[in-house]
């Protein structure tokens, strides 16, 4: 619902508001929404005139001016609705905790990745990227791509490859590694 540029003004206190055109109100005041820059509270929504708005109105909103406001609403069907925004902070995901990991699987793991690593003419990059993750939580794919200058795509690929060996978790924060990584690294 919220763009990632609101979430982030929000979050260092440069957007207090936001405007959406809608058939319906589709958001309720009280309402919590996750964003990877933390969780954002609507406080209010009200149904405004869009020929009303000032300039104030607009930098509130991150825009230079109310006539790029408008123009932005402009692309949109239904009511004008202001909604006040607050940044609650981070919702505090738990950090992961290393997870009980035998022997057996963790040579299966070590199979699993000696393939991946194998089936790429960049040799070893499993571990690697594993410990990048484990020194910067809370990436997200673009970063990871530019960290290890590859293209955002493969590096999606990669990632996905990792999450579905358990290895990797999605959060509003961003990528982190799994409580079965962490022991995978962690074990001698």
């Amino acid at each position: 619902m919220l763009s990632e540029r609101i979430a982030r003004g929000v979050a260092a206190g440069q957007i207090t508001h936001t405007y959406f055109r809608w058939p319906s109100p589709q958001a309720r005041p009280g309402a919590r929404v996750p964003t990877r820059a933390g969780l954002i509270e609507i406080t209010s929504l009200t149904e405004v005139d869009p020929a009303e708005l000032t300039d104030d109105d607009a930098a509130r909103a991150g825009f230079s001016s109310a006539a790029g406001l408008r123009a932005s609403l402009s692309r949109h069907r239904g009511a004008t609705y202001r909604l006040e925004l607050t940044h609650l902070g981070h919702p505090g995901t738990p950090a992961p905790q290393p997870a009980p990991l035998e022997q057996a699987r963790r040579r299966e793991l070590q199979a699993q990745l000696a393939r991946l690593d194998l089936g790429t003419p960049r040799g070893p990059w499993t571990r690697r990227l594993l410990e990048l993750l484990r020194t910067h939580p809370g990436m997200s794919p673009a970063e990871v791509a530019a960290a290890q200058q590859r293209p955002v795509s493969r590096t999606k690929t990669d990632l996905w490859r990792l999450r579905e060996l358990g290895l990797l978790d999605t959060t509003a924060e961003g990528l982190r590694l799994s409580g079965l990584a962490l022991s995978y690294l962690d074990a001698p």
